[in-house]
């Protein structure tokens, strides 16, 4: 019989308030899920002004740091942190201002591109598996395996068929994270339609930004429609005890980090980490 989902040991454990507030940013289990319904505006984690938002995200970052340090001596949990988001949606902001104080030596970042051919020639999660993290580590990924249900949905690639069978992969596969010891938070980071077309103007607008400019993303905006509804889909189907997705309102770049750190610090303090126990033999030894 196999393991019930290791996550009961911390996000069962996140404090009630806390969880009452993030409970409401999550999908129904079982149920219908729009993007409609969230409002990319909404501030709800916020503690005032943005001046002060702003103080919360640095006093976050630095508990944060301080926390990865422990995580990473402590060395019994894995963390994985999914952010998925439309093009100019923040994860590269969000890996700079939450992640950004954190040690190198136990935080990666990976940054999801087109498959490359030896990747296609293997099954789709084979690449994302490699990737995973280690004991002690926390593993950021900017994209994900999600976009194996996005991409090749909205560009009709794979059949109806294929499409559930990909949605039902992908449960097994977090599951089977969870149950050996991998913490995975999925954040959506959720913006609106108009604020991506300025975003993406400022790209423009910017010389020093227009490295991250592509036509490829207006073409893809052309489909905003077809993506809404891809992603609708995979929130109400892949939302689980062992893997929830939290939809982050992040018109707001602040509110955006405020909301995450606030989350990954509760979930991080819930592990009950500790510093391994020292060589006995130290407990005397002086330098000289």
């Amino acid at each position: 019989m196999p393991r019930p989902p290791a996550h009961a040991a911390y996000f069962d454990a996140v404090h009630h308030t806390l969880n009452q507030r993030w409970a409401a940013w999550q999908p129904r289990p079982g149920q219908p899920f729009s993007l409609d319904a969230v409002d990319p505006e909404a501030k709800p984690f916020s503690v005032g002004t943005k001046a002060e938002d702003k103080a919360a995200v640095d006093a976050l970052a630095a508990e944060l740091d301080d926390l990865q340090n422990l995580f990473y001596s402590d060395k019994r949990h894995k963390v994985l942190v999914v952010l998925q988001g439309t093009d100019t949606s923040g994860k590269d902001g969000t890996i700079r201002g939450v992640f950004g104080r954190m040690s190198a030596l136990g935080v990666h970042a990976v940054g999801w591109k087109a498959p490359t051919e030896a990747e296609l020639a293997r099954d789709y999660l084979w690449r994302i598996h490699q990737q995973v993290p280690q004991a002690g580590d926390i593993t950021v990924f900017n994209r994900s395996h999600y976009e194996d249900v996005l991409v090749p949905v909205v560009n009709s690639w794979i059949t109806p068929e294929q499409h559930q069978q990909r949605l039902a992969h992908i449960n097994d596969f977090e599951r089977m994270l969870s149950e050996t010891g991998t913490v995975v938070l999925k954040f959506l980071l959720h913006i609106g339609f108009e604020e991506q077309r300025e975003r993406l103007q400022e790209r423009l607008d910017d010389p020093a930004k227009h490295w991250k400019f592509s036509m490829g993303d207006i073409e893809v905006r052309k489909q905003w429609a077809d993506y809404r509804r891809a992603y609708d889909t995979l929130l109400a189907a892949t939302h689980t005890p062992w893997a929830p997705w939290t939809i982050v309102p992040a018109n707001s770049k602040t509110h955006r980090n405020l909301m995450i750190a606030t989350v990954l610090r509760a979930v991080l303090q819930s592990l009950a980490l500790r510093y391994p126990t020292g060589d006995s033999a130290l407990k005397h030894f002086t330098v000289e």
